[in-house]
């Protein structure tokens, strides 16, 4: 069963529309936009998340990001290894 929907008038600038037109594709311009929403709401969800961690334990370093994108590299390159038959050690 769908979401049930409402019917809302929006303003946006014309090129904008344009162009989520342009892109929408099938699902139609409606689906677009309601799903650049969706996506907008989990950001500001997230970054409300962060506002608070950051709150209590301090801001993340560059460092510590860059740690976590060097482990995300690794586990993703492992993962391709073995998708591909390969073995690769941990």
């Amino acid at each position: 069963m769908s979401e049930p929907t409402g019917k809302y008038s929006i303003t946006m600038p014309r090129d904008i529309a344009e162009a989520a037109k342009a892109r929408s594709g099938p699902s139609g311009l409606s689906a677009y936009v309601a799903a650049a929403v969706a996506r907008q709401i989990e950001r500001d969800n997230l970054n409300e998340i962060i506002t608070v961690a950051e709150a209590e334990h301090g801001p993340v370093t560059d460092d510590e990001v860059q740690a976590l994108r060097d482990q995300l590299h690794q586990a993703r390159s492992r993962q391709t290894e073995r998708m591909r038959g390969g073995t690769s050690a941990a």
